[in-house]
């Protein structure tokens, strides 16, 4: 008697009593569009030209001039958590990313790994009939995996995507990149002109082309995330020699320039002042000219990567024109935290003292001065700048990376969908968070977050579209409740209000490995502030003293949210940063790196 299988052909004992079956496979909606992420590191908030910056960026600035420009956009304060956010549209402990993966503490919110109940886009897309293409920076799996041997089940084709080429861990020399491809180490190209960014774009470019050239009418999600601006800014030496005489006027200047003409393009309120100074930053009349000259040489390097990144984003998006494939595409731009804290008070040639403690400021000066010519060229120096650019990169907002005010929180965000935006060149002034983004992308495309991936039940998706902006300027915020913490910083924004605190000290493993264990640990004694940011927009005027009920009820619910969402135990992903850094290929020091994967 003939039998039918679970693909539905029909089995007798020839081929003439059976029936063949053809099952179709997973077809995404008709006309569904592209989906494409694009995503900088360790980028301020002012450092695009369509946010205010002097920095040729015109790529992206004619994106937000076909699209829209989000000007209440958050993030998490570091890099691996806003990636879990974006991809997954859970918050970061939620997800197990409630710090680096290159630090696990044994609680289910600082696993250092993506929990597979929390599935990203990737693994949504593929089983929707979507092609998953990723390039870049991954930096969401412990680095003892990338082995020959694996574990793979956390790298980046286990975790959704058909095609993944780039760098596993959070920074890499740009010159003498560490690669992975798919599921194995791979050389960088032997040419003396190559470069990391341009070899992402070309990648990307490729993937997709080779996707069309298979299947044209498929859809396809790429995620594109750029190693730039992050430390070591290397570039090639035109583009760092062009920004010197940019920036000869220094940070104190830059910072004024930048908030004008943030007035003039609509993207602060009028009577938008600036914070004081940040923590440690002096006024740059108070260096001496040759220490001038050499800071000026740091953020060079920094402002040449951000235009190189650019000008080689605008291939990837001249190629997507080409193909007939832009105009079909949402496209979503931005950076996974402000720009960085990490350089110290006047900036260095080797960024990794930031973990252990710089030298004084005149050692640190001295080396820049002795290898000037260097800045940013050679593979040799892990060179970044000092935290007087940084806080000019975040004008007009307070503190910076690592932090929950509003300078290591709030990123620049464009989003470009041809048909839907009616004001192309927009500005949009919603509260939203990268839990947000992929949200939208299910929106707009049709997807749904599945109850189940691979067979795991999957937890709720936390974020909620922001389509409803695209099409009107003047819509109310749908979302009401947003909390923040990294390392013990901690802030939650609700229904246009924050309270916000800062906690000493933060990621500095010289802190953490000699400091005095209560202080780290007693948050108790940090201070709360309360800014109400609908009219207090960069967190200028603290009401903590004369609203103490409106602030006791807003800490009472981050305590809620915290527990919601694994943040607890708080003090976790501090304690539990007992030891250097894993990094570098096969989860070993540079130092100690085999020639060969």
């Amino acid at each position: 008697m003939p039998s039918t299988d679970h693909e539905g052909a029909v089995i007798g004992r020839t081929f003439a009593d059976s029936t063949p079956s053809f099952p179709e496979p997973e077809r995404a909606r008709s006309g569904s569009p592209n989906v494409v992420y694009v995503l900088y590191d360790d980028l301020g908030w002012a450092d695009f030209g369509c946010f205010g910056s002097e920095i040729a960026t015109p790529t992206v600035d004619r994106l937000a001039a076909e699209g829209l420009r989000y000007t209440n956009f958050h993030v998490t304060p570091l890099c691996s958590p806003t990636r879990a956010c974006l991809l997954t549209g859970r918050n970061h402990h939620a997800t197990g990313m409630g710090m680096l993966p290159n630090f696990a503490m044994g609680y289910p919110g600082y696993t250092g790994q993506l929990h597979h109940e929390t599935a990203t886009i990737g693994e949504m897309a593929q089983s929707q009939g979507y092609t998953t293409l990723g390039v870049g920076k991954w930096h969401l799996t412990p680095m003892n995996h990338f082995t020959g041997a694996g574990p793979f089940d956390q790298w980046p084709l286990q975790r959704g995507f058909d095609r993944f080429y780039g760098t596993p861990d959070g920074m890499t020399n740009q010159w003498r990149p560490d690669l992975i491809e798919d599921n194995h180490w791979v050389d960088a190209p032997d040419d003396p002109d190559y470069h990391f960014t341009p070899d992402i774009v070309d990648h990307a470019i490729d993937f997709v082309r080779d996707h069309r050239n298979g299947d044209a009418e498929r859809p396809f999600f790429l995620y594109v995330a750029f190693c730039a601006p992050h430390f070591p800014h290397h570039v090639p030496r035109e583009y760092v020699d062009k920004y010197v005489p940019v920036f000869e006027k220094g940070w104190d200047a830059t910072r004024a320039d930048r908030l004008a003409r943030q007035k003039e393009l609509g993207l602060v309120p009028p009577d938008t002042e600036l914070p004081p100074p940040n923590p440690g930053v002096r006024a740059w009349d108070d260096y001496a000219p040759e220490d001038r000259a050499a800071m000026v040489r740091l953020q060079a390097a920094y402002a040449g990567m951000v235009e190189h990144t650019d000008e080689h984003l605008g291939r990837l998006v001249a190629a997507l024109e080409a193909m007939g494939e832009l105009d079909n595409t949402l496209f979503v731009l931005f950076s996974d935290n402000g720009a960085s804290q990490e350089g110290g008070e006047v900036g260095s040639m080797n960024a990794m003292k930031f973990f252990f403690g710089y030298e004084s400021p005149e050692t640190e000066l001295q080396v820049v001065k002795d290898n000037m010519d260097s800045v940013g060229t050679s593979p040799d120096f892990i060179n970044t700048y000092s935290i007087g650019w940084s806080m000019a990169g975040n004008t007009p907002l307070k503190r910076w990376k690592q932090d929950t005010h509003a300078g290591g929180v709030r990123s620049p965000l464009v989003v470009r969908y041809p048909g839907e935006i009616p004001d192309p060149g927009g500005i949009r002034t919603q509260f939203h968070h990268a839990i947000d983004i992929t949200p939208t992308a299910l929106d707009v495309t049709g997807m749904t977050a599945p109850e189940q991936v691979k067979g795991v039940p999957q937890k709720p998706v936390h974020g909620q579209s922001l389509r409803y902006t695209f099409a009107d300027a003047g819509a109310p915020t749908v979302r009401t409740v947003q909390y923040f913490e990294m390392n013990g910083q901690r802030a939650i924004w609700q229904d246009g209000w924050k309270a916000v605190t800062h906690h000493e000290p933060m990621l500095s493993l010289e802190l953490m490995l000699t400091g005095d264990a209560e202080k780290v640990t007693d948050f108790d004694a940090d201070r709360w502030e309360l800014y109400h940011v609908d009219e207090d927009w960069n967190e200028l005027d603290d009401r903590a003293a004369t609203e103490p009920e409106r602030l006791a009820a807003m800490v009472e619910r981050w305590w809620e949210e915290a527990a919601r969402y694994d943040v607890l135990p708080l003090g976790a992903s501090i304690n539990g940063m007992n030891g250097p850094p894993i990094t570098g290929r096969h989860g070993l020091p540079p130092e100690d790196q085999p020639a060969h994967p």
